[in-house]
């Protein structure tokens, strides 16, 4: 099954039968070596070209946080933009984070995250959260998300609080389920941060 069907199953099974899912940590998963094809196999599609094609498909840009996991660690957040709501009864959205992600085993331990949906002047806050090693929170203003305690990013369009739900492998990433435990949006309404062909867009560019 792999440690990933593992980690959904008994998130699955604490759920069936009542417990709680979020108040312990969730393990985090070991660092595989990335190959989405065996060794005696050629990849079906060049890298390059399988880039250029998708990134024709303009998406939003969210930063997806976590408070701390475990003692000592500070909150967790990275920028994402492979996010996508997936069910509306019950209330589930997905992300998916490369398994090489440092961030990742971290949001794991916590259990929970929140999604931050990025506005159209919030490009260099992206930035910031798309860098490894640094404190990504320095100097950014936040509250807590009113279930998880994730931080919630100040002029954030959108925010969706979230307990884990599943995880599952996709190749080379993970694809992490949320189940929706509060959401909300700006006070007013705000144009949304996009990203198309490698870039930073906004709507009617």
């Amino acid at each position: 099954m792999g440690h990933a069907g593992m980690a959904a199953t008994v998130v699955r099974y604490l759920r069936s039968v009542g417990a709680p899912t979020t108040a312990g940590p969730v393990e985090p998963l070991p660092r595989p070596e990335l190959r989405a094809v065996g060794d005696d196999e050629r990849a079906p599609v060049d890298p390059a070209e399988f880039r250029r094609v998708l990134g024709t498909f303009a998406t939003g840009v969210t930063v997806v946080t976590a408070p701390p996991g475990a003692p000592g660690e500070g909150p967790a957040g990275f920028a994402c933009q492979s996010f996508a709501s997936l069910s509306l009864d019950p209330p589930l959205v997905a992300f998916m984070v490369a398994r090489t992600s440092t961030t990742w085993p971290r949001i794991a331990r916590a259990g929970v995250f929140c999604v931050n949906v990025l506005g159209a002047d919030q490009g260099e806050l992206c930035r910031g959260f798309a860098v490894s090693g640094a404190d990504k929170f320095a100097g950014v203003d936040h509250t807590s998300a009113p279930v998880s305690g994730s931080p919630r990013l100040d002029g954030a369009a959108a925010w969706i609080d979230c307990a884990i739900h599943a995880v599952h492998t996709g190749g080379d990433h993970l694809i992490v389920v949320g189940r929706v435990t509060a959401l909300g949006t700006h006070a007013e309404e705000r144009a949304p941060l996009l990203f198309h062909r490698g870039r930073f867009a906004r709507l009617g560019d």
